[in-house]
């Protein structure tokens, strides 16, 4: 017989992997971790079909969700949220919530509302406008955007040290580091090297401690990266003030921002004096937690 307990399911797809919680009985009963290959959140139901497989396999047979909120990355619009809410209802036949990934982080830092703040390999925040709705600023890839990401550092750490040869400035502690990381002989090869990576923000992100490891050893020109990364973060919540959302809480989530305190107390500086009336939160709970939260809303 079915358990008549009702299962708030919480999932978190991230870039790279995804976390499911179910929460019953006034506890969390499954915890469940995956690699997030074959998301794809921009065909609805292939989306809602991938979301399905992955709860039959992490919940207990014959159990199934009675509520269900997902925070999907790249799930980036609220037409593109809605097509896969809709997807997944018709195959589970439950009460579901699909948001984008970073508005799980207010929810999971126990708040009613406020701005979400990711700074990973990639940057963006996402905030609600004063009738509810909700909006997003940045997230455009280390290509074009993603500042203060770590993808965007690396990318700004490399034309920081480009203008440096350019001046005729001697190779510094973070020229030989990139010089080192890429793999290449001298700071005009660093080009190529960037150029050919096929996961742009992955393969420039995972170089990014190079630019902390020679801000410790007194680089200027990464101090100034990391600075001017800093400010690239507080501006995103500034958008999303001159938009009208509520900023008075920033709930801070990324494994760049929150692993390294100089970019993170350059962004609490930037914020404090762009808005000094928003408070930065670092989030301290994985993120999941707000999609359990949104999820039991739904009960």
């Amino acid at each position: 017989m079915q358990d008549s307990t009702p299962y708030a399911v919480g999932i978190d797809v991230g870039g790279t992997k995804t976390h499911l919680r179910a929460f019953a009985g006034g506890a969390d009963v499954v915890d469940h971790v995956r690699s997030s290959t074959g998301w794809r959140p921009h065909d609805p139901g292939a989306a809602a079909d991938w979301l399905a497989g992955l709860i039959a396999d992490a919940l207990p047979s014959p159990l199934g969700p009675s509520a269900l909120a997902v925070g999907g990355h790249a799930c980036e619009t609220p037409r593109q949220c809605a097509g896969i809410r809709a997807a997944l209802q018709e195959r589970l036949g439950v009460p579901a919530l699909v948001v984008g990934d970073a508005e799980l982080l207010v929810p999971a830092a126990g708040l009613d509302k406020g701005v979400g703040l990711v700074g990973g390999t990639g940057s963006v925040a996402v905030g609600r406008l004063p009738d509810g709705g909700p909006v997003q600023v940045g997230g455009w890839g280390a290509v074009l955007g993603d500042e203060g990401g770590a993808a965007g550092l690396v990318r700004e750490a490399a034309r920081a040290v480009w203008a440096a040869h350019d001046r005729g400035e001697e190779p510094d502690a973070l020229a030989a580091g990139l010089v080192a990381a890429f793999d290449v002989a001298e700071v005009p090869a660093l080009g190529a090297a960037l150029e050919a990576a096929t996961d742009v923000s992955a393969e420039w992100g995972r170089h990014s401690p190079v630019l902390f490891a020679a801000a410790e050893a007194g680089s200027p020109l990464a101090r100034s990266v990391i600075a001017e990364g800093g400010r690239a973060l507080a501006a995103l919540v500034v958008r999303l003030a001159r938009r009208g959302a509520t900023v008075d809480d920033v709930v801070v989530a990324g494994g760049t921002v929150l692993a390294q305190p100089a970019l993170y107390e350059a962004f609490t500086s930037a914020l404090a004096e762009a808005l000094p009336g928003a408070r930065p939160h670092p989030l301290r709970v994985p993120p999941v937690e707000g999609a359990v939260a949104l999820a039991r809303s739904l009960l």
